[in-house]
Formats: structure tokens, sequence, C-alpha cells
């Protein structure tokens, strides 16, 4: 069992007709129910939750955490920011879509300022598999579409992936490395870009298997753990 966290700021849900009448739910409970699985132990959290609905037991209890943020990245309390990347350290997975990319959690794991292009013209968007080896492609053809979503284009101002699985081309021209993958400490991050707030992305079922499969695939190796400091030698040292 794969314990998963769906953080959502749940702010646009609150003040956004539009968006409430697409996610009326919030977008948390959305991607809660489509990844729902005998294999997953799904809960949410939102920003208005004490601690962010992050507390020290929520994280320690979470195997992988999803985050979507976008207009609330600063209302995020930076002792929150720094007990997720402590949990990443250790191993917790961690899942981030969409405008997340500038959240302060990703900012800070990323180490730039992860900025890229954009623009809302509900455009189509094609992504393609540029790594159909990979397991977070795993039951995916070679491409699929969205039909309307907010375009995200190069220069996208991260790392260099650990690997790149998705890369998304939309109607406008650009092109834009979407679906990315990187060791933090003990812990994986998967950055997955579609999802804009007035689209019903999230009922998408391409979009569900991606999701799904990140979370197979960030979820903690279970095995000894690793520890740091002094350490006494395994074999006798002897003196010279």
């Amino acid at each position: 069992m794969i314990r998963v966290t769906v953080w959502n700021e749940n702010l646009h849900e609150q003040t956004h007709k539009e968006v409430q009448e697409i996610y009326p739910k919030g977008i948390h409970n959305a991607i809660a129910e489509g990844i729902a699985c005998p294999s997953f132990e799904v809960r949410t959290a939102t920003l208005d939750q004490p601690e962010h609905g992050l507390t020290q037991e929520v994280l320690e209890q979470t195997d992988v955490l999803i985050w979507w943020g976008h207009m609330g990245h600063d209302k995020v309390a930076d002792e929150i920011v720094d007990r997720v990347q402590q949990r990443v350290w250790q191993g917790m997975g961690l899942i981030v879509l969409h405008s997340g990319h500038f959240s302060k959690i990703f900012k800070k794991l990323m180490g730039t300022s992860c900025d890229l292009k954009w623009r809302e013209a509900n455009e189509k968007e094609r992504i393609w598999v540029v790594d159909p080896a990979h397991p977070i492609a795993e039951g995916l053809d070679q491409y699929f579409e969205l039909e309307h979503e907010e375009m995200y284009g190069e220069h996208f101002d991260i790392p260099a992936p650990d690997e790149l699985i998705f890369i998304s081309w939309f109607e406008g021209g650009e092109v834009f490395r979407s679906g990315c993958t990187y060791h933090r400490g003990n812990g994986k991050v998967f950055y997955f870009r579609p999802g804009h707030e007035t689209h019903p992305t999230y009922f998408e079922k391409n979009v569900l298997k991606v999701i799904s499969n990140g979370i197979n695939w960030a979820a903690p190796v279970h095995g000894t753990r690793p520890y740091y400091g002094n350490h006494k030698p395994l074999e006798e040292i002897k003196a010279n």
C-alpha cells in the first residue's frame, strides 16, 4: 500500500466561478478520486488547514506527496517548505503538477528560477512520449492530446532532468519539457506539466494514468535507511 497525500492550495475553487463549475470538490479531490485504487491509500491536504495540512505526522505517513499550487505560492510557510524538503531527502516521493513549477518547494529542490513562457489561449497540447521504456509511460500510446490547455514554452529554467519522459507541442508552435524526473537525497521528484485550473485536465484518463504511474515510480524503496555523520570502521584499522 502506497500512502499518497494530494496537496492543493484550493484558492481558485473558492474565488473563481469557472473553476468551481469544473472542480466543485476541488482539484485535490478530483485527483484523489481519479487515482483511487486498491494499492493507494489517498488523503488530501489544503493550504487553509493548520500547518497547511502538512504536519510532521502527516508527512511521516506519506510515501508520495502530490503538489498543486498557482496563486498562493507566497502563502506557503517557509517552515512547511523546509519540512517537505527534509522528507524528500529522507525518501518521500514528490510529484509537482502544472503551476507547481513556481512553488517554493520545487524551486528550492531545483535551485533555479524555474521560469518559463506561458499563454492562455485554450489551445491544443500534444504530449509526446520520448522515453517509452520508462515506467511512468507504461500503458500510454506514442502521444496523447489535450484539446484545450494553457501553453508553457521553452526555455524552462530547470536543471537538466535525470530523465525526460514527455515533451509537449502546442498549437501555437511552442514545445516544452513536460515530464521530468530528478533524484534529491533519497527521494524522487517528478514534474508533470498539464493541469490549468480552468480546464478539466484532471478527469482525463491519460493524465490520471501518468500521475498513477508517477506514484508507483516515486514511492520510496523500502530497505535499510542510510544514516550520516561520524561512522565507526567496519574493519580493524591497524596503526602505522
